[in-house]
């Protein structure tokens, strides 16, 4: 379930110069599109977790997944913008519905093996993304939009109601239900240090945004590359990604996951810096060169970046005050919410400048969530082993998860 996600939340992202395209809009109100259409993920945040105590987990993971796969079957049939934005909206309400039920059945399934097991599937997802990433660099130069996205669509329908039909009943997964530490906390009273983690996660998890967002259209007008070969940097990323995410289990038996993110912000960010650079520079003159490095660069920014935001996760099962539930929906309501205008801000700053200009803002972000890093580190010292993998994310928009 977790690999089929991946694949469908990747899989028009690679063909995103179509889109817009086809949808014939500038960049700023394609970022204000994706902004506010990412918007319909905050709503589940408010009811779903009474709907998984009521029904169980399995339900909402399938009738939710199969609303996800035809509406991604829904988005290239139309050149409307209003339409396309009403289709995001919904698949966003759709993706976070999904995840948040299926994140619970994942924390009562491994609860119920007595081992961690949460890395090995958003290291499912991860794959999952990859393979989608690089069927689209494989056919999107002589694959019609249509038919690719209809396909992609068809086949995790499939595999969505395959892997429903196998996952535990609502008795097995205590219907996702976690028992409170404490008792809730206002707003108002929301402890210092969880706005900390909140500002660190969206610095951790927007390069990685900007990349899925932007990406392919880099590849396309900065580089000159077919829609093949633009979509191959995304592929790099995520693949290396994908290492990074299985290696956290073996690297947290020795040293701190926080440790880890910081180091990992560190190179990333610079990589992340070389990456633009060095394409940019070399885009006229020798573009072989310029793609090799940028997927280069690319590898060393997605193994860097892979522990950035399980870190600030794990960080919110020793908050004062706070159960882990409580505050891992306060962190996904603030960086929902500055998500919506940070999209609406990187594509007015791409118009207004350009692509490789626009991208110091998300490189600064990775070395400042580097330091936030540095900072729970430093506060986290005495971490437990267990709280180490606590709900990792699988993925930083769509799929923050919150039990």
């Amino acid at each position: 379930m977790f690999f089929t996600q991946g694949v469908s939340s990747l899989s028009w992202m690679p063909r995103i110069p179509e889109f817009i395209g086809n949808l014939h809009v500038s960049n700023e109100v394609w970022g204000s599109i994706i902004g506010f259409g990412g918007a319909g993920a905050i709503i589940p945040l408010l009811f779903t977790n009474k709907l998984v105590l009521r029904f169980g987990t399995t339900p909402i993971i399938k009738y939710s997944a199969v609303s996800i796969a035809i509406i991604i079957g829904c988005l290239p049939l139309t050149e409307s913008w209003l339409v396309f934005l009403a289709l995001h909206f919904t698949m966003s309400f759709a993706f976070s519905t999904f995840n948040i039920a299926l994140n619970s059945q994942a924390v009562a399934f491994q609860k119920r093996q007595g081992k961690v097991l949460l890395g090995s599937f958003h290291g499912a997802w991860s794959i999952g993304a990859a393979v989608s990433a690089s069927i689209s660099a494989a056919i999107a130069s002589y694959t019609p939009l249509v038919i690719h996205i209809a396909g992609i669509a068809v086949i995790c329908l499939g595999l969505f109601l395959w892997s429903a039909s196998n996952m535990l009943t609502p008795e097995e997964d205590n219907h996702g239900q976690e028992r409170e530490k404490t008792n809730k906390v206002s707003w108002f009273k929301t402890p210092k240090y969880l706005w900390l983690l909140s500002i660190g996660t969206f610095a951790g998890m927007w390069p990685e945004l900007v990349i899925m967002d932007w990406s392919s259209v880099y590849g396309r007008q900065v580089l000159f590359l077919d829609a093949g070969a633009a979509a191959l940097p995304y592929t790099v990323f995520i693949i290396a990604m994908i290492f990074g995410r299985f290696s956290i289990v073996k690297l947290t038996e020795k040293y701190q996951i926080a440790r880890i993110s910081q180091i990992g912000g560190a190179f990333g960010s610079v990589a992340f810096a070389l990456a633009i650079y060095s394409s940019a520079t070399l885009a006229s003159s020798n573009q072989p060169l310029a793609l090799g490095l940028m997927c280069l660069f690319f590898a060393i920014a997605g193994y860097g970046i892979s522990s950035m935001v399980p870190g600030f996760y794990s960080a919110t099962g020793n908050i004062e005050g706070l159960s882990t539930a409580q505050a891992l929906s306060r962190m996904a309501l603030f960086n929902y919410t500055v998500i919506i205008f940070a999209k609406m801000f990187m594509g007015s700053l791409i118009d207004r400048s350009s692509l490789p200009l626009a991208m110091i803002f998300p490189i600064v972000m990775f070395a400042f969530a580097s330091v936030v890093s540095g900072i729970v580190a430093s506060r986290n010292k005495n971490l437990a082993k267990s709280d180490t993998l606590a709900y990792p994310p699988t993925s930083p928009i769509t799929e923050i998860d919150v039990p």
